[in-house]
């Protein structure tokens, strides 16, 4: 089909990328004080230029792609994210004004790159949180032994669980945690090195880098399905290609056998 070998072309491709990096400046320009009306209008109707390219890519895949459209997420996605831009910003609604700007998101569905960078990090979400649940358990057991051992003395830090887990969250992300408190509450308890260096190692450089090595394995691993997908819409083709060829010869054939008939 003509409109499908259209949207798969790689010029129909870039022009959409082009058309959303060049709405989401515009959008970004919108925000700017002192715009004349004139402006103003003109930025209107570029913004509206764009949606309307957008519609049309959408509709023109809903009529190449029928039912079949709504079978991939990131096509919800961007359906999702264009009819949303189509409800009049009028009235109680003119908040959605806002969320123009979410259109950009439709980078996301365009790139490939950075689509597989999402679907890596959505595919990671069950292992990330198995990470997660380990850190706060840690978290917990180093709340408890710093309220009860640090918490009389220092109670704006450590005077309860919740406020011992928010100081060692600090610690944890290194911003001014030996200056601002480490050192402070060894001038008090010279031995309290011995808790917070292993809390830092574990926190820090082993659980957060296990979250870096779940998030890249999930990423690995979308790419090697993108690569597998590809694989087997080429042998598609190449089957469709050859049926076309053996289909063809036949009709030749039927025509040679009749020629010879006569």
């Amino acid at each position: 089909m003509a409109i499908t070998r259209i949207l798969e072309h790689k010029w129909f491709h870039n022009f959409i990328i082009a058309v959303i990096i060049f709405n989401g400046i515009i959008l970004g320009y919108q925000t700017s004080k002192g715009l004349s009306e004139s402006t103003i209008r003109l930025l209107d109707v570029l913004d509206m230029a764009c949606l309307a390219i957008f519609v049309i890519e959408i509709v023109m895949k809903l009529y190449a792609y029928r039912l079949s459209f709504f079978k991939d997420g990131w096509n919800n996605f961007d359906f999702i994210i264009v009819a949303i831009a189509l409800v009049p910003t009028t009235g109680g609604l003119a908040i959605l004004r806002a969320f123009r700007i979410f259109r950009v998101l439709r980078l996301v569905t365009t790139v490939d790159s950075i689509r597989r960078v999402v679907s890596g990090m959505l595919l990671a979400i069950p292992g990330v949180g198995s990470v997660g649940v380990l850190l706060v358990i840690v978290f917990y057991i180093g709340a408890v032994i710093c309220t009860t051992l640090f918490g009389d003395t220092f109670p704006d830090w450590f005077g309860n669980i919740g406020q011992s887990m928010y100081t060692l969250f600090q610690v944890m992300t290194l911003e001014s945690w030996s200056m601002g408190i480490v050192r402070p509450v060894m001038e008090v308890f010279p031995y309290a090195w011995i808790f917070f260096i292993p809390f830092i190692t574990v926190t820090t450089f082993t659980v957060l880098n296990l979250f870096i090595g779940i998030i890249v394995d999930a990423m690995a691993t979308i790419k090697e399905q993108d690569q597998i997908k590809k694989a087997k819409e080429s042998d598609v083709d190449e089957h469709y290609v050859i049926q076309k060829d053996i289909a063809a010869l036949r009709e030749h054939l039927d025509i040679l056998i009749k020629d010879v008939k006569r």
